[in-house]
C-alpha cells in the first residue's frame, strides 16, 4: 500500500469517540491548529520528564514541520480531545531508515500533566494501533525511557506489547542515568504472512 493510499485509509477512518468510560473523549487526526497545543503538552514533557530524551522544547513550528513529515510517510498522527481540550497526542514513525524495517514502526504517545493516570492512554494508544493495521505495517516497537516508566510501561503491556529488552545507561538527563525499554506487539496477521508488497 502507498503512503498515498495509507493516508486516504487514515482520512476515511475519520475521528473515534472513545469508550464508555470517557464518553466526551475524542480522537481523531491532529490538525495544524492542534500544534500549539500538542507542542505545550509535549514542551512539559521535554522540560521536566524523561520519557523524551529532548532537553530544549522544539517551537510549534517544528512541531508542525515533524507532524507534516509523520503524515507524508502515510502515518497517523492523532489527538485525544476532551471538552474542547487536547489532552494527548500520539503518532506512529517508522522505526529504522533502512529498508527492511520498513513493516516496523514505533509508537509516541504523551498525555498533559494533568491528565495522567485518568485512562485516557489507552483508548488513544488503541486508536493508533488500530489506524496502523489498516497499513502495511506489521510491528510497532515502543521505546520507553526508563525501567521506572510503570505507567508508560503498564498501557503498553494492557494494549498486547511484551518487553523486547533493555538498554542499560543508554540516556542521560537531569544529572542521572536511563535505561530505555523496548516492548513490541504485533499488528495484523504480524510474522504469520508475508507482506503484499
Amino acid at each position: 500500500m502507498s503512503s498515498a493510499n495509507i493516508a486516504q485509509a487514515a482520512a476515511r477512518a475519520g475521528r473515534v469517540v472513545a469508550t464508555t468510560a470517557h464518553p466526551a473523549l475524542i480522537i481523531r487526526d491532529a490538525t495544524p491548529d492542534d500544534m500549539a497545543a500538542v507542542q505545550r503538552i509535549y514542551a512539559e514533557h521535554v522540560l521536566h520528564g524523561t520519557a523524551t530524551f529532548e532537553e530544549v522544547p522544539p517551537s510549534v513550528d517544528e512541531m508542525r514541520e515533524r507532524r507534516a513529515r509523520t503524515l507524508e510517510a502515510g502515518m497517523p498522527y492523532l489527538v485525544a480531545v476532551l471538552n474542547d481540550e487536547v489532552v494527548g497526542y500520539c503518532y506512529a514513525t517508522q522505526y529504522r531508515p533502512r529498508v527492511a524495517y520498513r513493516y516496523t514502526i514505533e509508537d509516541s504517545i504523551y498525555l498533559a500533566e494533568n491528565q495522567a493516570g485518568k485512562g485516557l492512554g489507552k483508548p488513544l494508544l488503541a486508536a493508533l494501533i488500530e489506524r496502523c493495521e489498516q497499513g502495511p505495517w506489521r510491528q510497532m516497537i515502543a521505546v520507553i525511557a526508563g525501567n521506572n516508566n510503570f505507567s508508560s510501561i503498564g498501557l503498553h503491556r494492557s494494549m498486547g506489547f511484551t518487553h523486547a529488552g533493555t538498554q542499560v545507561a543508554t540516556g542521560f538527563k537531569f544529572n542521572e542515568w536511563i535505561d530505555v525499554v523496548f516492548m513490541q506487539r504485533a499488528l495484523g496477521a504480524g510474522k504469520n504472512s508475508l507482506p503484499d508488497r
